[in-house]
């Protein structure tokens, strides 16, 4: 049996009369749920996120300035995506230390990173800047579903839920600004909005500089005995990821191009993604809280059928009704996320940071890999076409559902 972990939040964290996640450990499983730890925890996520949302709402930019096709287009996503790969290591590390200065950073050095893409004059300096940006997500993106659980107590659900959500809030807010920000001072001179991410970055050093986000892990904890003592849950899991893929990441990248090449304008299209995420931050917040109580498989099999009969409606739908058919979708589309990380952290076995990072690892490779074929399919077959087929796709995956183990709970 592997060794049970503890994990330590600083006071600074929360209120001097907050007991640290690492007593409850000793003492036995925790089964409270800590609110402020995990908003807090949330919050940074949030921060961070609402400059990772800026290349989807400026895509349309980015072809014009340089010319570009839907399938280079398309190959940004790649670059900022990349260093997922690094995500399996990141997790045996944050395993073994503290990492609250990465976390700290990561909205400031996103921020920077993000809002220079205009000023950018070639196509592989704006790859540089998105690789900067995708590793720094990495960096936050591995820790942060672990505290949450951490946290969560017994309802892992319901923390993954808040985490998501406010990744999924950042991303409504996030195109917003970004147009805005084009708005105010033009593509290439709205670089000044990465105040917000240094701001953020300094707010979250204030609270977290005294906090001991530290997990330790047993000597014979690896990514390999990691994925083999979950893999009864990887395998469907992986099946489900690549599933809904193709539809993920051609409305997450290609929702505001496709606004455009119908004629609508670039406030339009930003709007159009903005509502698709609140909605999808509504979903996130509802799902993982269910799938507690109703059952983790139940919630996925509901998530994936509905979400792609929504995305063909989607395509019959006249201008005028777009928006509300967005809501439903988004809701519906993202409402899996929660859930699926839910499924993670409830069979890693002790070892939560390396299976997250292994999750976290597959899941933007497919999503970054895909979004260039919905792309390539675009420049071949037009964007209406890559959204009906994406649909089709999700629906085969449902099956897979029927084989993920049953929830087991491990000691938090």
């Amino acid at each position: 049996m592997t060794a049970q972990r503890n994990v330590s939040v600083g006071n600074s964290l929360l209120n001097p009369n907050t007991i640290p996640a690492s007593q409850g450990a000793e003492n036995g499983p925790t089964t409270r749920f800590r609110t402020g730890q995990v908003l807090i925890i949330a919050g940074g996520h949030f921060v961070h996120d609402v400059f990772s949302s800026f290349l989807a709402p400026w895509l349309p930019l980015l072809i014009e300035k340089l010319c570009l096709s839907l399938t280079l287009a398309g190959a940004l996503t790649i670059f900022l995506r990349l260093p997922s790969i690094f995500t399996p290591i990141i997790g045996v590390v944050a395993d073994r230390i503290d990492m609250r200065y990465m976390v700290i950073f990561a909205p400031a050095v996103t921020a920077v990173c993000m809002s220079l893409i205009g000023l950018a004059p070639s196509y592989g300096l704006v790859c540089l800047l998105l690789a900067v940006a995708g590793f720094s997500a990495a960096v936050l993106h591995v820790p942060g579903p672990v505290m949450i659980a951490q946290a969560s107590g017994s309802q892992i659900g319901r923390g993954m839920s808040f985490f998501m959500a406010a990744g999924e809030f950042a991303r409504t807010v996030g195109p917003l600004l970004a147009v805005a920000a084009v708005s105010l001072w033009g593509f290439e001179r709205s670089y000044p909005v990465m105040i917000l991410g240094l701001v953020a970055s300094g707010l979250l050093y204030w609270r977290l500089r005294h906090a001991m986000i530290h997990c330790e892990r047993s000597r014979d904890s690896s990514v390999v005995k990691t994925w083999q003592a979950m893999q009864r849950v990887w395998i469907p899991l992986v099946c489900l990821v690549v599933a809904r893929a193709l539809m993920v990441a051609s409305l997450c990248a290609f929702l505001p191009t496709f606004m455009v090449t119908q004629g609508r304008s670039l406030w339009f299209g930003g709007t159009a993604l903005a509502l698709l995420e609140f909605a999808g931050a509504l979903g996130t917040m509802v799902s993982g809280t269910f799938s507690d109580r109703l059952g983790r498989r139940f919630v996925l099999l509901a998530a994936m059928i509905s979400s792609p009969v929504l995305m063909l409606i989607f395509l019959a739908t006249p201008a005028w009704a777009l928006f509300p058919v967005l809501l439903l979708l988004g809701f519906n589309t993202f409402a899996t996320a929660p859930v699926m990380l839910a499924i993670v952290q409830d069979h890693a076995l002790g070892m939560r940071a390396t299976a997250n990072g292994i999750y976290m690892g597959i899941n933007f490779l497919v999503m970054s890999g895909v979004t260039v074929l919905a792309g390539w399919m675009g420049d071949l077959l037009g964007l209406r076409a890559v959204f009906a087929w994406s649909a089709l796709l999700a629906l085969v995956g449902v099956p897979v559902i029927y084989f993920l183990p049953q929830r087991v709970m491990e000691k938090a």
